[in-house]
């Protein structure tokens, strides 16, 4: 594809701006159909990722986000955002600091990694827990199967998420 770099530097763009609107039909359309994403906390592919954010833009009500540094090279692309919102279950005020790659194909978003200190996050996200025990591989794991059960039931009031 021709100028392939300014190409996926406006998706990411698009992605971001739609986040920060929490424009989630805006997000989805810069992911492929069977895009796979994960995090410290998600390992998802298919439609469960879009799934995600629509989520994420439905409960955050006071998320803000800001991007910056987008870079891409060829099939491949980087950026740094911040989100900013109230973890719901404990009241307290995250400001996670995120880096991300992709790949490309075709236009769309085909791979997408989103890395973070998660014991950062889970100090300003669960407080003295978190801070004490953020290292435990046990709390990961918690953590990881609230957010993939709130997932979960999620897509289940969500046809269009689900697989047919």
């Amino acid at each position: 594809m021709e100028n392939e770099p300014d190409t996926n530097k406006k998706i990411i763009e698009q992605f971001y701006s739609s986040f920060a609107r929490r424009d989630y039909a805006g997000m989805h359309a810069c992911y492929s159909v069977d895009v796979a994403f994960s995090n410290p906390v998600f390992k998802l592919n298919g439609k469960a990722p879009k799934a995600m954010w629509h989520m994420l833009c439905e409960s955050g009500k006071d998320l803000t986000i800001t991007f910056n540094n987008i870079e891409t090279r060829g099939s491949t692309g980087k950026a740094h955002w911040e989100a900013t919102y109230t973890f719901s279950a404990t009241g307290r005020k995250v400001i996670n600091i995120i880096d991300a790659e992709f790949q490309f194909s075709e236009g769309k978003i085909i791979q997408h990694l989103d890395r973070f200190n998660f014991w950062r996050w889970a100090h300003q996200a669960l407080g003295t827990t978190g801070t004490m025990l953020a290292w435990a591989p046990f709390v990961q794991k918690r953590v990881q199967a609230t957010a993939n059960k709130n997932l979960g039931k999620f897509i289940s009031r969500h046809p269009e998420y689900q697989d047919d």
